[in-house]
């Protein structure tokens, strides 16, 4: 499956990348089922950047098996979220955008989420999410945030 815009996405990911100094920005790693036909588990990279308090731009380029071949999946996500700033406990977002896979089954998807970031205000936490796209959606992972808030600006302590 051709998909040199996919290329683009990341040339231009990785291009905004340094230049969004003042931003913060996520390096993970997440783990993603789906219940398609078939199903397909994944487990890759995670990329994002904040570029408002309150929002989220997310990349995922991730590989596993789907109907016992090999498959990858790629994610383009915009983020909402209800509770940036908070340090300690959960802050809950909502997720939404492209996702395309290769491997047994080619296709793109519409991808909606709703997932919970463990202290997103601090300079790193686990996170989960459940959804749709390419079937019923589950991912899960670990995020590391450089640009966090100082330890004194973050509310919600």
């Amino acid at each position: 499956m051709g998909l040199p815009w996919l290329r683009g996405v990341a040339a231009v990911a990785l291009t905004a990348w340094p230049l969004a100094a003042q931003q913060v920005r996520e390096l993970g790693v997440q783990a993603t089922a789906t219940a398609s036909d078939p199903a397909l588990g994944a487990v890759g990279g995670y990329i994002a950047l904040r570029p408002s308090q309150r929002s989220r731009i997310s990349l995922v380029a991730a590989a596993g098996v789907s109907g016992g071949q090999l498959a990858w999946r790629g994610e383009l996500l915009a983020h909402f979220l209800l509770n940036p700033l908070v340090r300690e406990g959960a802050g809950v977002y909502a997720a939404g955008g492209l996702a395309v896979v290769g491997g047994p089954v080619e296709r793109g998807y519409l991808v909606l989420t709703l997932g919970v970031d463990s202290g997103p205000g601090a300079s790193e936490g686990w996170f989960a999410e459940a959804g749709v796209g390419g079937g019923f959606r589950v991912s899960g992972g670990y995020r590391w945030r450089q640009n966090a808030p100082a330890h004194g600006d973050a509310p919600g302590r």
